[in-house]
């Protein structure tokens, strides 16, 4: 059995020793406020940023920013929480980030397994959290997710707590896992041999990416995404292009905004004007939370069930092994 199989059903697992690993971290005491968070990290390390900003953007008490390149934004400096998360702890552009964030007098917290960034934590007495390494990064995404939520209510950025919803999450994708890999399953026959396009409202966008990502890495497949109702002011002009080849998936949430379903309405109606392959995957779950995790799980079945109908390995990354090789020849 390929190990990304494994990986994928250990997902709930995860979670729990996720759980754990946080409620053990040992963080020192928050400054009085901070301004801004800013959150650095790429790929399977910075997907859980994302998720996690947009799951507490209603209670979060300043802006949170993910960034996903070598610089950070000009306003970081006294009164900006950084979190700096690189699963290896070698990854190039967080490492510098990290260092740009310290030359600025930011409060700066790491999420990794180990490597440089650990060395760095450990020299400069910066909080950090460490989480199981020797594995794909993407295939992590339950570590790094929770810790942010951990970092993020320490730090007083939110109040609310969220371990019941991670709780509760790890225990329905432990229940129903062969049935969400079964959905999983039935999703990727269908996207098979076809374009994937995937849409859902705003406010599930970080689900969209890390459904794109998947399939990127896992199923070896070129993909796009977008979020309504900003697609309705550009993309969906551009459906005048669209073809039979293309297939939709649209994740939604019963409380997506009443408007935004609307409008996903009228745009199954000019979708269907082009391609037949359009499939609505609806989240389960208690708390907004509990339905994004159930959608990544999702999402991360299906991209392994299309890999196997792709003929590929799902764990296979060799071309950016490639590109990080060549960039450590220059220094």
């Amino acid at each position: 059995m390929d190990p990304m199989h494994d990986l994928i059903r250990d997902f709930p697992d995860h979670l729990s020793e996720a759980l754990a690993i946080g409620r053990a971290a040992e963080l020192n005491k928050p400054d009085d406020r901070y301004t801004n968070v800013v959150v650095t990290g790429l790929g399977g390390s910075g997907i859980g940023g994302r998720i996690a900003a947009q799951a507490v953007a209603e209670e979060a008490i300043c802006p949170i920013e993910v960034y996903s390149n070598y610089y950070l934004p000009a306003y970081v400096g006294k009164g900006s929480l950084v979190i700096a998360c690189s699963y290896s702890g070698n990854t190039e552009e967080t490492l510098a980030a990290m260092q740009q964030a310290l030359d600025k007098g930011a409060r700066v917290v790491c999420i990794t397994s180990g490597g440089t960034m650990l060395d760095i934590a450990k020299a400069k007495g910066l909080d950090h959290i460490v989480i199981p390494g020797g594995n794909p990064p993407r295939t992590m995404l339950a570590y790094s997710l929770t810790q942010q939520f951990f970092i993020l209510k320490h730090f007083g950025i939110i109040k609310k707590d969220f371990q019941p919803s991670l709780e509760r999450a790890a225990a329905r994708l432990k229940k129903d896992q062969a049935d969400i890999s079964a959905a999983g399953k039935d999703l990727a026959g269908k996207l098979h041999g076809k374009r994937a396009i995937i849409y859902s409202e705003a406010a599930t966008e970080a689900v969209s990416i890390r459904f794109r990502q998947q399939l990127n890495e896992n199923s070896k497949e070129l993909c796009w995404h977008h979020a309504i109702p900003e697609m309705n002011h550009n993309e969906l002009v551009g459906w005048a292009g669209g073809d039979k080849g293309m297939a939709i998936t649209i994740f939604r949430h019963k409380d997506d905004h009443p408007r935004s379903q609307m409008r996903m309405e009228i745009n199954k109606e000019v979708f269907a004007k082009y391609t037949p392959h359009l499939y609505e995957v609806w989240s389960k779950g208690d708390d907004r939370l509990e339905r994004q995790i159930y959608l990544v799980h999702l999402g991360d079945w299906a991209s392994w069930h299309l890999a196997e109908l792709n003929g590929v390995d799902a764990t296979e990354i060799g071309v950016i092994n490639m590109l990080k090789g060549k960039l450590a020849e220059v220094k």
